[in-house]
């Protein structure tokens, strides 16, 4: 007979489930007893997230931030951050980090990610009059180049990985940054396709230069705590719901298109 029905039919005690199986706290769990979500953001990185004059946030993943927390049941509540404090500031005083958020290695030190929700590789922006100049990174990186980047996040490690000749400029405001390009104080930035398409379209002066073709590879995601398996799953089947619906592309095609 087997051994569990054995036990099973004469009442003994079966051993303890080892600790790995035990199923512990869940920051899904806090979140729904808190009644917030504390979402941790930039607010400088359109369109996934910007801070306005009134203090309130808006983008991309402002609207997604909403449509989690109305899933879960609760209220975003966002926490301004930097990209040099990311990190930190999500495991000190965040539930999630949103905004535009790149999956990298050192990240996932520190933290976990849900399923990616959008690949988005670095391409260039520049002068559209200067598009042909800048058609390849070899293009970009000349002694004549002034390449303009936002310290603190991905794109300054992508300079500084690729950049031996060019001239880089550091600028820490990403919201005034492209300004810079079209007032002919730098020629050209590397940053994420998706931000190159937004910006050409606030600034007619600029192009995005093979968007379509990024120079690099990158997937954007939502930082999580780190072996939270429950909340992990909640996030990623709220997305994937999100897409099989059409309500994801519907969201993010009002700022992008």
């Amino acid at each position: 007979m087997n051994k569990l029905i054995f036990c099973l039919l004469l009442g003994c005690s079966l051993p303890a489930l080892p600790a790995a199986a035990q199923i512990g706290p869940s920051r899904l769990d806090e979140v729904i007893k808190s009644g917030n979500l504390r979402v941790c953001m930039t607010g400088d990185y359109k369109p996934f997230t910007f801070l306005k004059a009134d203090d309130s946030f808006e983008g991309i993943d402002v609207d997604l931030a909403r449509s989690l927390a109305k899933a879960l049941g609760v209220e975003a509540r966002f926490v301004k951050t930097s990209w040099n404090k990311l990190s930190g500031d999500f495991l000190e005083k965040c539930d999630i980090a949103m905004g535009g958020v790149s999956v990298t290695l050192e990240r996932q030190k520190l933290a976990s990610f849900s399923a990616p929700h959008m690949v988005d590789g670095k391409s260039a922006i520049a002068r559209c009059s200067d598009v042909a100049k800048f058609q390849s990174l070899a293009a970009i990186d000349q002694p004549a180049t002034r390449a303009i980047v936002n310290p603190g996040g991905t794109n300054e490690r992508f300079a500084r990985a690729n950049y031996k000749q060019a001239q880089l400029i550091l600028h820490p405001d990403n919201v005034t940054i492209f300004e810079q390009i079209v007032q002919g104080k730098a020629d050209v930035m590397v940053t994420d396709a998706s931000e190159t398409l937004w910006q050409a379209k606030l600034h007619p002066q600029l192009c995005a230069i093979h968007p379509e073709q990024p120079l690099q590879f990158s997937e954007k995601a939502f930082m999580l705590p780190r072996g939270d398996v429950p909340f992990k799953e909640f996030v990623d089947t709220w997305m994937h719901q999100l897409k099989a619906t059409g309500d994801y592309d519907r969201l993010v095609n009002q700022w992008l298109k």
